[in-house]
């Protein structure tokens, strides 16, 4: 097997979720998806806003980022 640079690419097969919000949820998300839209002159679906903000709090857990490097760290 040749030694590549770049690694074999992950699994980037769409999961589909779905998932019930509380309403005070549900309208913190439209207000957010608002402020982006003024932030950055493009309207988004809230459902394409979740999972970059879920990536984005995921990637700021420092613990949570600890813990999984270690487990992958172990599993090689």
């Amino acid at each position: 097997m040749p030694d590549l640079k770049l690694a074999k690419l992950p699994d980037r097969t769409p999961v589909k979720l779905g998932i019930s919000l509380m309403p005070d949820l549900n309208q913190a998300l439209c207000e957010y998806a608002a402020l982006y839209a003024q932030a950055y002159g493009r309207e988004e679906a809230i459902v394409d806003l979740i999972p970059a903000m879920l990536a984005a709090f995921l990637e700021s857990d420092r613990s949570f980022v600890r813990e999984r490097d270690a487990r992958l760290r172990g599993q090689k």
